[in-house]
């Protein structure tokens, strides 16, 4: 095997590493998405979407967009990130908490910006989910209760950069 041999195979190996890789963290995006929409319960639609972790973005379903890294083509093999929408109007208001996923061991480490992070299995278990919905949901419901309270206390002019919010487009709705 000449050494051009050897470092092709070396760079299938990290490839097929790199795809298993986002294949796993697409279907914990996936898992996630739509438990925590069932956790939420919003009896008017869809309340979670997956977005891209950064930039501008529209409450929609992005498929391999919402993803840091692009599902086929050379890549690195590292944490992926992606944006989780969550409706928080009964009308078009949302907002992004962005995560960033990588496998330790036979474990995913799910870390939320600003946030805790979590050790999960594929698929997720019960009290994986369970733990890691609530949190989410009390993340997003404890950063609107901190604007409440420094408002009232007249402590709200910070530099604290927070949440990303998207509105759809009154024409989307036509």
């Amino acid at each position: 095997m000449t050494r051009f041999d050897e470092l092709i195979a070396t760079v299938e190996t990290y490839q097929a590493l790199a795809a298993e890789n986002y294949a796993r963290v697409r279907q914990l995006a996936e898992e996630v998405r739509a438990g925590l929409c069932d956790y939420i319960d919003a009896p008017d639609g869809i309340c979670v979407q997956l977005v891209p972790p950064h930039g501008e973005f529209e409450p929609k379903p992005y498929g391999d967009k919402a993803f840091s890294m692009p599902p086929r083509g050379f890549r690195p093999l590292g944490p992926i990130a992606f944006g989780l929408a969550v409706r928080v109007t009964h009308g078009t208001d949302w907002i992004r908490v962005t995560t960033q996923c990588q496998k330790i061991g036979d474990h995913f480490i799910l870390d939320i910006q600003g946030g805790q992070s979590f050790k999960l299995t594929l698929p997720l278990t019960k009290d994986d989910s369970t733990t890691l919905f609530e949190y989410v949901y009390g993340h997003v419901l404890y950063w609107f209760q901190s604007k409440i309270d420094q408002y009232q206390q007249g402590e709200y002019g910070t530099r604290e950069i927070g949440f990303d919010f998207s509105r759809e487009a009154e024409s989307a709705k036509a």
